[in-house]
């Protein structure tokens, strides 16, 4: 009796293929690229032992769903060879900044917090705020701070507090005689000599202690206090009010900038890391310690069925990534929760990162830091409870999203167009794209229109926009447009005519709604997610996390549409009357259409010194443009 073996699919064919060409690959440390039917990346990997790793993807051992995903549109494979797991660690971390492959997580930081600097090279050094810096020699840095949006007032209080320069170094070497802020006492004015550098750089240090935190701080008030107390018995009550004030607010710094006082062995500035794996999401927590003080700390959440790799290789990774991928300074110590094998495969490749200093170690959570992990792993685990009691998660928006559109993946990209125009004038549109709920601000994009014979006419600028975009390719998962079914329906008849199948859907109020829908499903004011083929809109209040990132993204396309709207609605009403003035170059009309917001008859009531001054041009220009418009409403 035969046995029929069973037909091998196309499917089982590909995979075996994969298999067979993945056990040929070397047992050595390096990084694999897996690729799509286009020979796109969409992954990118690294393994201790090369072979071992790629072949778990292609053989019969147990798979994650996401995995699951990623081997069904795999198609080839390269990989990279390197010398030990730390190169490892910094070649999948180019990699993944070169290709952008679709199932790799990415770091989400929008966050860049400030950091106080002060330039040891001067003889009178001031103190300044730096968003991004990078370490100089003789420049020392305090921070970060994440109470950033206050520190700016904070060190002008500091600055005029211990009278130290506020000015540019060009105005401190112009100088011949002392400022306003001199008479105010307000600065000591180094500028003239009328403090020596060595009473200055007291000044400074108590300053620095301020911004040191709270056990330096506490003499450098006193001092504040001890002025006051002199002043007001000298009756100069002015200037002791003034001090009372600066104390107040210095006080008040101190104690909302540092969040706790943290017991440790020594004051040495440390980032500690440490993660709490939820049901279904997974938090990464930072607390960034400097001399002994919580300045604050920062989250990350991440979809637990996104990870392809093991935890804990995704945490090294991550780790490496936020102080590589960003402008992040490297403390004195790194704390994390990770073997040591890993820990000197993230200490090694942060060696390899330019411009940064060696003098830095990456430790173990063991035995001296374990209480201070296990701080930052419970505020990993509150930020999650907390977020799902207030069911703010972008992963379940977004997870919903891909509910409604019966979508095999959840969608990560997603781009929203809205129109600007006002009575059939200058036209233009703007594209917004959102990646994981996120504003992905470098690839907006801006539309110039077409005006039309018949005026307003959004359903034809819509379709415009789209047979100029589908035309480009690389198309999000999901388009959204601010409009009800009947832009919904316009759009899609593009995408039909492209033969493109990426989802449509429309975000609108009620007003906004064709009158084919329910009366009952009529709220007012209710934002609805409309969707083609659907008999009702979806109400976006019973999911909180989607109803924010397609208002956030529609609030986006209005503001971004309107800003160009508005930039070329002016170009055309005050270039119209300028295009006919003789005698001047296009260099000048454009810099009068960069900086004026008169009207033609405004400009007309100014005198020709006026003119020169409001427009920022030369005379001879300024009396053109008189002449012109005097001679042209003389004659009206």
């Amino acid at each position: 009796m035969s046995v029929t073996k069973p037909k091998t699919t196309v499917k089982d064919a590909r995979v075996q293929g994969l298999l067979e060409k993945a056990r040929e690959l070397p047992q050595s440390p390096g990084c694999y690229l897996m690729k799509n039917r286009k020979g796109e990346v969409i992954y990118v990997g690294k393994a201790k032992k090369l072979k071992s790793r790629v072949v778990t993807y292609f053989n019969d051992s147990a798979k994650g769903a996401k995995t699951q995903i990623l081997v069904g549109h795999i198609f080839d494979f390269d990989f990279m060879i390197t010398q030990s797991e730390a190169e490892s660690l910094v070649l999948e971390n180019n990699l993944i900044k070169s290709h952008y492959p679709r199932y790799n997580i990415r770091l989400k930081d929008d966050r860049s917090y400030p950091y106080v600097k002060i330039d040891l090279n001067h003889a009178y050094p001031r103190v300044e705020i730096q968003r991004r810096p990078k370490k100089q020699k003789n420049v020392a840095l305090y921070g970060p701070f994440p109470h950033g949006s206050a520190l700016f007032d904070k060190l002008r209080v500091i600055t005029k507090a211990f009278r130290l320069r506020d000015c540019s170094d060009y105005e401190f070497a112009h100088r011949k005689n002392p400022c306003l802020l001199y008479q105010m006492h307000q600065c000591s004015a180094p500028c003239v000599k009328e403090i020596d550098q060595d009473s200055y750089g007291e000044d400074l240090e108590s300053a620095v202690n301020i911004i040191k935190g709270k056990k330096s701080a506490h003499a450098s008030l006193k001092l504040i206090e001890e002025q006051m107390l002199v002043l007001s018995e000298a009756e100069e009550f002015e200037q002791a009010a003034q001090l009372r004030d600066y104390l107040n607010t210095l006080t008040d710094f101190v104690n909302t900038s540092y969040d706790q006082s943290v017991e440790l062995m020594d004051e040495k500035d440390m980032d500690v890391f440490a993660y709490y794996e939820g049901d279904v999401e997974v938090d990464f927590s930072l607390y960034m310690i400097r001399r002994g003080n919580l300045l604050g700390h920062k989250n990350f959440h991440y979809l637990k069925d996104d990870f392809i790799e093991d935890l804990s290789d995704f945490f090294e990774l991550f780790i490496y990534q936020y102080y590589s991928n960003s402008d992040e300074i490297i403390p004195e110590k790194v704390v994390i929760d990770l073997s040591e094998e890993q820990l000197f495969n993230i200490q090694e490749g942060l060696k390899k990162l330019d411009g940064v200093e060696h003098g830095f170690e990456v430790r173990s959570a063991k035995r001296k830091y374990k209480g201070l992990v296990d701080s930052v792993q419970k505020h990993a685990e509150e930020k999650q409870k907390m977020r799902e009691k207030n069911q703010s998660s972008e992963y379940v928006g977004l997870s919903k999203l891909q509910s409604l559109l019966k979508l095999k993946e959840r969608p990560q990209t997603l781009e929203c167009y809205d129109i600007a125009i006002w009575q059939g004038k200058s036209p233009t549109a703007s594209q917004v794209v959102f990646y994981e709920g996120r504003a992905l601000k470098e690839r907006y994009r801006y539309y110039h229109l077409e005006e039309r014979p018949e005026g307003n006419n959004d359903f034809a600028m819509m379709q415009e926009v789209f047979a100029r975009r589908l035309k480009k390719g690389d198309l999000p998962d999901v388009f959204v447009v601010d409009g009800g079914i009947a832009q919904v329906n316009a759009v899609k008849k593009i995408l039909d005519e492209f033969e493109v199948t990426t989802p449509i859907v429309g975000i609108a109020k009620s007003r906004d709604l064709s009158k084919g829908y329910r009366a009952a499903e009529m709220k007012k004011s209710e934002e609805r997610l409309i969707i083609p083929n659907r008999a009702n809109p979806y109400f976006l209040s019973k999911t909180p996390s989607l109803f924010r990132i397609l208002v956030q993204m529609r609030d986006e396309a209005h503001r971004f549409s309107r800003k160009l709207h508005h930039k070329k609605e002016k170009s055309r009403v005050l270039s119209s009357w300028l295009d006919d003035v003789k005698g001047i170059g296009e260099k000048t009309k454009e810099q009068i259409l960069k900086q004026m917001n008169l009207t033609q008859e405004e400009v007309s009531k100014l005198n020709v010194d006026e003119i020169e001054r409001t427009l920022g041009i030369k005379k001879r220009h300024a009396k053109i443009i008189y002449d012109h418009l005097h001679a042209n409403f003389s004659k009206a």
